[in-house]
């Protein structure tokens, strides 16, 4: 068997004192476990490298790190790019992060490459704002954003900002691929990079940068606010406690609390297991504080705090999420009212949302007179868009996608959960001040746009065994062209393998049926699972969520039949 090669080979090569050596003796008589290590090259995929830390070719370790790095490092010095300009690199709380980070800039370093590296965690907002303060031509973070505590990730940014894409992925994919794990990566070691002037720290004057830029998006005055509102957050252990606390008590937030069990780093992530505000599981001890204080609002960060949830007053003494469709649209229809009523909206502003992200935030942008464009799912792809729709003479206003991701503006180019948070709580202070809550101004959006119903289902299918079966649904689907699901008939068929329009190619399939409801699925790019997005609108709130159900349980039962 390959993989029994490849890890003997393994077990030849690293030092007897190597951690990772001793890890692999360890599982000497597992062959499944051999087999899930080893199989594949961890992936680059999307905008870097993302995977479970673990000896072996498919994981995150100091080896796959440290060629991905030097692959990256080559692609600089062959880019014609200023060097001297350097990169920036960031990492979040989880284990081996620091570690990664550092290993990072000791290889940038020994290649004659500038680094920029804060000395602690930071959010991966202020990585983004950071290359396009310095100038940089990269960057780099170490985080792996939501995924359980066992994994850990790898993003690449390039000197816009924006997470890598298209000719400069492939470009660094093709020099990590000229390297073998083994390799001599040129590592100098950190102190000495330093005394060189090749790593320079940063800190307190990059915080202050961004968190002013922050406020800066501030959309109201303070006339306008109740900034008595009680606002609970939860950074859950992550890198956005010490930017929120500092931006809500520096706009005068009166009330606001944080989780105090999830204030400081945790890499066990132990109140909430799973760190995904994206799931209400993690908002149990913000929906115990926020009864106990009376909340107007919940707010979360993921551990890298680019992703941002929310949770409102349910009426029945707790709390509901809004995903992130409505939270989305939400943002965008206060920030849309609050620019019309200055004149500070952008004449020729635009809004970027992915191909599986609902349409309510388009119906308020065309009330607003705002150019929708599209891409592909990831903050990647959506601010890979931002460049072309300068080129063509429009503002990039806003951008989001349904997994609670969002940028408001253009100065940040990924997802900005820091800025994202402060705008809820300013909104939800700005609808206090006006007698309403969160809940009643986004009623009053589906009364004057339509009740749009939304569903998503993630199908977790771990391992080779899980990926195996993920391409036969999707080889499935694609090939048999239904025309039916249960009684529902399709009426367009959208497949994206080959791009569409002037969205690349990705391996998504989306349905448009005869009432008009749709839904797309495609497999996630960092996790195990595939995914599938649900969407009906009608004039009624029952009738559009009995709608989803019914195209959910058809499409379902039609997926779920694949072996």
């Amino acid at each position: 068997m390959r993989e029994t090669e490849i890890y003997q080979e393994w077990l030849s090569r690293l030092p007897e004192d190597d951690p990772m050596r001793a890890e692999l003796l360890a599982i000497g008589d597992d062959e499944q476990e051999i087999r899930e290590r080893f199989y594949q090259e961890i992936v680059f995929g999307t905008a870097g490298l993302r995977g479970i830390c673990r000896a072996g070719t498919n994981g995150m370790n100091p080896l796959t790190v440290g060629r991905a790095t030097a692959g990256i490092a080559r692609y600089l010095l062959g880019s014609g790019l200023d060097v001297s300009k350097g990169a920036v690199i960031a990492y979040d709380c989880r284990y081996h992060s620091q570690e990664y980070s550092e290993l990072a800039a000791q290889i940038l370093a020994g290649h004659g490459i500038r680094v920029y590296l804060f000395p602690s965690m930071r959010p991966t907002p202020e990585l983004s704002f950071a290359i396009r303060r310095l100038g940089a031509i990269s960057g780099i973070n170490m985080t792996a954003s939501h995924n359980p505590k066992e994994y850990n990730g790898y993003k690449v940014y390039q000197d816009d900002g924006a997470q890598i894409s298209g000719a400069v992925s492939d470009g660094i994919l093709a020099e990590i691929q000229k390297l073998t794990l083994f390799d001599d990566f040129c590592a100098i070691p950190l102190a000495e990079a330093e005394k060189k002037g090749l790593v320079v720290m940063l800190g307190e004057e990059m915080d202050r940068a961004y968190l002013d830029y922050v406020k800066s998006m501030s959309q109201r005055g303070d006339a306008e606010l109740d900034k008595t509102i009680s606002v609970v957050y939860t950074p859950l252990n992550g890198a956005g406690s010490i930017p929120m606390q500092t931006v809500a008590k520096e706009l005068g937030y009166t009330n606001f609390a944080i989780v105090e069990e999830q204030k400081d780093p945790d890499p066990e992530f132990t109140t909430v297991g799973y760190p995904n505000p994206e799931d209400p599981k993690g908002f149990h001890l913000a929906e115990a504080l926020g009864r106990e204080r009376g909340a107007d609002v919940l707010i979360a960060t993921d551990p890298d705090s680019d992703r941002m949830a929310v949770e409102i007053p349910d009426g029945a003494g707790s709390y509901r999420p809004l995903n992130g469709n409505q939270t989305g649209a939400l943002l965008i229809a206060y920030m849309a009212e609050s620019q019309a009523a200055a004149g500070t909206l952008p004449k020729n502003a635009a809004m970027v949302k992915s191909i599986v992200t609902g349409d309510m935030g388009r119906a308020i942008c065309d009330a607003y007179h705002i150019k929708v464009y599209e891409a592909l799912t990831g903050f990647k792809n959506i601010c890979g868009v931002i460049p072309r729709l300068e080129k063509e003479g429009y503002t990039c206003f806003f951008s989001y996608e349904e997994s609670i991701g969002c940028a408001p503006g253009d100065q940040v180019r990924d997802k900005d959960g820091i800025l994202a948070g402060m705008l809820v709580m300013e909104a939800a202070a700005w609808y206090k001040k006006r007698g309403m809550t969160l809940a009643d101004a986004m009623e009053e959006l589906y009364q004057k746009y339509g009740y749009f119903a939304e569903d998503q289902i993630s199908l977790v299918l771990k391992g080779l065994a899980g990926q195996e079966r993920i391409g036969r649904m999707m080889d499935a689907i694609r090939g048999g062209k239904p025309s039916h699901f249960g009684s529902l008939g399709v009426a367009e068929i959208t497949d994206y393998l080959h791009g569409y329009q002037d969205i690349p190619a990705s391996n998504v399939l989306k349905f448009r049926m005869e009432n008009g409801d749709w839904f797309a699925m495609r497999p996630s790019g960092t996790e195990p699972k595939i995914k599938f997005y649900f969407y009906a609108v009608t004039d009624s709130r029952e009738t559009s969520e009995a709608r989803v159900k019914a195209l959910r349980e058809a499409v379902m039962e039609t997926v779920e039949s694949i072996e």
